[in-house]
């Protein structure tokens, strides 16, 4: 299963309207728990805030990729959300984010292991800076998709 398999209209917004890093991750993680990803809101909201402390999810160029695990999930996903502007985020190049994509993983070995691998392809397609400004420019689901196409 790669990322373009799971890509799921109903848990990505294009629109964001949030001025905060917590009023985006209560926005995507609202967008889960509507979709049936997610059980509980503050529950997944709260694990994602433990995976951060460990170490910083802004990968830079206006991106993040916050994950983590959490017995909230009942599905694996990505929320994608692109903001209308953009907040601050701890990242490695401490610059603040417009684009998050937010993984949510079950505690279940499969699923985890499965999580990795569409981490690493995600990440792959970030790596290239073509892949980046085309996100940064995307309007449509459709055009979403075809950066994973």
């Amino acid at each position: 299963m790669g990322v373009r398999e799971i890509l799921d209209a109903r848990i990505i917004d294009l629109n964001v309207k949030a001025n905060s890093k917590d009023e985006a991750l209560r926005h995507l993680s609202g967008l889960l728990e509507k979709a049936g990803y997610i059980g509980d809101v503050d529950e997944f909201v709260s694990d994602i805030y433990a995976r951060e402390s460990e170490g910083i999810t802004g990968i830079g160029q206006h991106i993040a990729i916050p994950h983590g695990k959490s017995h909230s999930v009942t599905n694996v996903g990505i929320a994608i959300g692109k903001l209308d502007n953009h907040i601050e985020w701890e990242s490695i190049d401490e610059e603040p984010v417009n684009i998050i994509f937010l993984f949510a993983v079950p505690f279940d070995f499969d699923y985890a292991r499965n999580h990795m691998k569409l981490l690493a392809e995600l990440a792959g397609k970030l790596g290239r800076s073509d892949t980046v400004e085309n996100l940064q420019n995307i309007k449509t689901l459709e055009e979403l998709q075809s950066i994973f196409d």
